[in-house]
């Protein structure tokens, strides 16, 4: 019976949809873990050798009630004992068999459990990261990592220990039932009333614990997810002395998931002790009859005990086999969870076939008349009628005020979004048209929020080109003028960075980022404030080396601060969604408009002289 109490947990779960992945419909059963299937195909031979060593197993323990009933009915009659000594030799040898069998059991199915995990995992983050950008902004990472760390381990143990012991238990029981029928098809008859009981209890039960068991992952991963935020912000929470008010918000969430697993513990207890007891009360009464069927000579002895033996088989097969379920569903939930991952589309379905970028690209940009509205807040237009052109070899700066869609522009040229209205050239091809894959090999990115990986600073460089060799990726930090200060690191491009780069400086991970770009070689280069974090010093250094790159390249500038761009060959202004001015920096300070006023607030410019003031 579910309580108000696992009601209002599973009811506090479910608002956490409303933050993440939308999960699917739940089915009341352990269907999930059949989309296994073809990760187990993938090893046929591991599979075939725990099937063989499950039912050698199985097997070797059906045949033990056999020979204890011969040495019952008939060893005690023989005098010299010898009958009893060579049976008892033959129980010992299928002992040894039994262990042996038990041992490649384990060896097959544990190793096949490692294996398809494996496999599991590979998938799901190769899947993850082919998502859409609209998924990633709808998601939590902590949540997806949570899929992969928990869920996954979950499968694990369902694949390799529970499915393992479900098998050999089905086996045990359904050749148990079978040797009770040819042992005494009386007793039999009467036993096989007793299983609806049974069976009706234990599919209702299993459906109740898989739901709370997804209740309680959910509730988990939640947790994981802010954990994870906090982490990853220690120093943002330390800096506003938010370390108790982010305890007491994992605390809350760490407790509704222990409830949460509670309830289902709950639901699992109530299973196993509902059958348990129905298995052994009808085995009880039924050896009860068995007796008095020896008291009338209608039975032997040993047939009374290897029925007495295969009935304690079957049935404590089949209350192990509630157990199992209870397991297998709880598995189940975090399958379900997992394969809607991987049933997320990678991405929009294009309206037209893509086809291959030609080569080599020239590197052309026209963006027409496009319109843009994020898609979790469609009613929030971006980009307005948006138009503009880049030559190829031409370097185009973009300003205006914040949130007036410059940087929307990159993504969408970087195809995380598709437009939601007008067109996008690529070399005069429908950028829909081309290869996402394609069109970005031919693009080079310094964000402003630049990523650093946890791993060596070569890697992080040898990422825009992977295969790059070591004397490439030190040219590259040598024209980004980060070399100088890899080199005095302890292991120079050897040396492992913290997450997210922690251990470095925002200008010395901003130019790690443009070291990145400058060793892709791109045809276009995007560049989003790719000097914000660095001094006066460095800017003019890093702005040398990145002038030099954009040289016969075709560059897009987004920049707040007007001394950036002020080299560019067109300068276009955009704010709310559109491109309000166009021109260089001379003639837009002439016409006095948006860039004119920009340059009075930064620097001081004298809008009608066009001479610069200190600022």
């Amino acid at each position: 019976m579910i309580s108000q109490t696992d009601r209002h947990f599973d009811a506090r779960c479910d608002d956490r949809d409303k933050e993440g992945l939308l999960r699917q419909p739940g089915r009341k059963s352990i269907a999930p873990l059949r989309r296994l299937s073809p990760f187990l195909t993938r090893h046929k031979l591991a599979c075939a050798g725990a099937l063989v060593a499950l039912t050698a197993a199985a097997i070797i323990s059906l045949t033990l009630p056999m020979a204890v009933r011969r040495m019952i009915d008939n060893g005690f009659a023989q005098t010299d004992g010898g009958f009893i000594n060579r049976y008892f030799v033959m129980l010992m040898v299928m002992a040894v068999a039994l262990a042996i069998a038990s041992a490649f059991r384990y060896k097959f199915v544990i190793g096949l459990g490692e294996r398809i995990v494996a496999d599991l995992r590979q998938e799901v983050f190769g899947h993850i990261t082919r998502l859409p950008a609209s998924f990633f902004d709808a998601t939590r990472s902590g949540e997806i990592s949570s899929r992969l760390t928990a869920d996954t381990t979950q499968v694990k143990a369902a694949v390799s220990l529970t499915a393992s012991v479900a098998l050999r238990n089905s086996m045990l029981c359904i050749g148990g039932v079978a040797m009770m029928f040819v042992t005494s098809p009386r007793l039999s008859m009467m036993t096989l009333v007793a299983i609806p009981l049974i069976v009706v209890p234990l599919v209702f039960f299993g459906r109740s614990v898989r739901a709370r068991s997804r209740v309680a992952q959910d509730c988990l991963a939640q947790a994981s997810a802010f954990a994870s935020e906090m982490i990853a912000a220690n120093r943002i929470v330390q800096a506003f002395n938010g370390e108790d008010a982010a305890q007491r918000k994992y605390a809350a969430d760490v407790e509704l998931a222990y409830e949460s697993a509670a309830a289902a513990i709950r639901a699992r207890s109530l299973l196993t002790g509902f059958a348990i007891t129905l298995i052994f009360g009808s085995v009880v009464g039924v050896l009860w009859v068995g007796a008095h069927d020896v008291l009338a000579g209608a039975l032997t002895p040993g047939a009374l005990s290897q029925f007495l033996l295969y009935s304690v088989i079957a049935a404590g097969s089949l209350g192990s086999l509630s157990e199992v379920w209870g397991e297998l569903a709880q598995a189940a939930g975090a399958a379900e969870r997992l394969f809607e991952l991987l049933d997320e589309p990678t991405a929009e379905a294009p309206a037209t076939p893509t086809f291959p970028l030609p080569r080599p690209a020239k590197g052309t940009v026209e963006v027409n008349d496009v319109r843009f509205a994020y898609p979790g807040a469609p009613e929030a237009s971006v980009l307005n009628s948006l138009s503009l052109q880049v030559k190829a070899g031409e370097t185009v700066a973009v300003v205006g005020p914040s949130g007036g869609g410059k940087s929307t522009i990159l993504s969408l040229l970087l195809k995380f979004y598709e437009p939601g209205g007008g067109s996008i050239l690529f070399d005069g091809r429908q950028l829909s048209s081309l290869s996402a894959e394609d069109v970005r090999k031919e693009i080079a990115v310094v964000p402003q929020d630049v990523t650093i990986f946890a791993a060596s600073i070569f890697d992080n460089i040898a990422f825009g080109r992977p295969g790059a060799t070591r004397e490439a990726v030190i040219a590259a930090a040598m024209k980004a003028q980060a070399h100088d200060f890899i080199s005095k690191l302890e292991k120079s491009y050897d040396t492992v960075v913290g997450e997210r780069g922690m251990t470095l400086s925002g200008g010395q991970r901003q130019r790690i980022a443009i070291a990145r770009a400058i060793l892709r070689d791109a045809t276009i280069l995007l560049l989003d404030e790719a000097t914000s974090a660095l001094d006066a010093k460095n800017e003019a250094a890093v702005q040398d080396a990145l002038e030099s790159l954009m040289r016969g390249k075709t560059t897009l500038v987004i920049a707040h601060r007007l001394a950036t761009v002020l080299k560019a060959d067109r300068i276009l202004v955009v704010d709310e969604g559109r491109v309000v001015e166009e021109g260089t920096h001379s003639s837009l300070l002439s016409k006095g408009g948006n860039y004119a006023r920009l340059a009075a607030l930064q620097f001081g410019e004298k809008i009608d002289t066009g001479e610069v003031s200190a600022a």
